[in-house]
């Protein structure tokens, strides 16, 4: 058998034979995922498709994340028919509030490392940070895989990106991926595995690795799958390492030593400066959260630079934990007081503010700093405002000054 890449082994044990880059194969599925933009479209097709009974309810999720609480009556009545649905299908339903949709596979062990985890959302590749091969596709498809338990997908080839050094003090995996992202455009990986290596990645938490994993779509990349070396799991896990002299399409290496602060301006993620270009900018509204910086570790760091301090009254700062879990754990150790009196608002556990959908949307004019993961023209609802894309800390510092700043301290 040929060396394989941790794609190609991981699809290889989701089907009868081993697989390669560009082969199409008819792959099991571990898992499925559908939010409320797509739960809606996918239970209709399936019903069209004459389906039932789902393959196996304890398999399915689906989550009420994106606009939520029910803004309008339409959008509630499509959150109505899920609910349904999960009833009548025995399927594990995540209500309002309970948190993002890739938070919550992650945190309720949805999907685990080596798994084969299929999502009706772009950043279901966020999972790849468990060593696991996931991403998304369209409601129609999610719906024949809810009746089969299967999906066909062509083996995608797989770009190696090698991280070494030691990241500057204030510089984390949002700074990362971000460069990367300028690297290689919006199209670079288009269609494409990309695999995380070397000491950077093996030294982050996971949460670190799903900032990663999630921003790989940015770069239109099929997966995002982070090196199991130094990952650390409460749970037993087999992992999957990719064998020596596997092929991959290329190899891109970087040392990281000296890397800054990075920032996408408007109005594409991959339009990334080195942040010296951009300080100084006047900013209105300071964003923390979504499925990219919405975890603990995000809320921490944001903490400890407010603490104590005020944000600037030109300033409105909106958190939005990742997950109800989130906000009960920063809540415990304190993090929610602190982030409350330097001046934070906190919204409810979801995506709204990031896509444009809910509590959060900028003015005419307004310019947004933000934790999130995209920033194309009208993004957060509003075509006529600016969304400049960072690092929590940058967006707290930013937060304090009324201007964009590196200066964490």
């Amino acid at each position: 058998m040929k060396p394989q890449t941790i794609t190609e082994k991981i699809l290889s044990l989701h089907t009868e034979k081993p697989v390669y880059q560009s082969e199409l194969a008819i792959v099991n599925v571990d898992g499925i995922m559908a939010s409320d933009t797509t739960a809606p479209y996918a239970i209709t097709a399936f019903k069209e498709m004459n389906g039932t009974k789902v393959w196996d309810s304890s398999k399915c999720a689906l989550v009420i994340d994106h606009a939520a609480p029910a803004p309008t009556q339409q959008i509630s009545n499509l959150h109505k028919m899920m609910r349904d649905f999960a009833k009548e299908q025995n399927i594990r339903l995540f209500d309002v509030g309970e948190g993002i949709c890739h938070q919550l596979m992650v945190e309720h062990r949805f999907v685990k490392p080596s798994e084969l985890f299929i999502g009706a959302d772009s950043h279901t590749t966020t999972y790849g940070a468990l060593n696991a091969f996931s991403t998304g596709v369209g409601s129609t498809d999610l719906a024949a895989v809810m009746l089969t338990g299967k999906i066909w997908l062509k083996v995608p080839k797989t770009i190696r990106i090698i991280l070494n050094g030691t990241l500057q003090e204030g510089v984390s995996a949002k700074d990362v991926i971000l460069f990367l992202t300028g690297k290689l455009g919006i199209e670079g990986a288009t269609y494409q595995s990309i695999e995380f290596w070397g000491e950077i990645p093996e030294k982050m938490t996971l949460a670190s690795r799903m900032v990663l994993a999630n921003m790989t779509i940015e770069m239109g990349a099929k997966a995002g799958i982070v090196h199991p070396s130094g990952l650390q799991l409460d749970y037993d896990f087999t992992p999957t390492f990719p064998d020596e002299g596997a092929d991959y399409i290329q190899t891109l290496e970087y040392d990281l030593s000296h890397l800054e602060p990075q920032i996408s301006i408007p109005h594409s993620p991959d339009n990334v400066r080195n942040i010296n270009e951009v300080i100084g900018k006047k900013i209105d509204f300071a964003f923390v959260g979504t499925c990219t910086n919405g975890r603990l570790e995000d809320l921490h760091i944001v903490a400890n630079i407010l603490k104590g301090k005020q944000i600037n009254p030109n300033v409105r700062l909106l958190i939005v934990p990742a997950s109800k879990q989130v906000f009960l754990d920063a809540l415990k150790d304190g993090t929610i007081q602190v982030l409350t009196e330097a001046g934070a608002t906190f919204g409810s556990s979801g995506c709204g503010p990031c896509v444009g959908a809910h509590a959060g949307v900028p003015g005419d004019g307004e310019v947004v700093i933000s934790a999130a993961n995209r920033n194309f023209k009208g993004r957060m609802g509003n075509p006529k405002s600016e969304v400049y894309l960072a690092s929590p800390a940058i967006v707290a510092a930013s937060a304090l000054a009324g201007v964009i700043t590196k200066e964490t301290k």
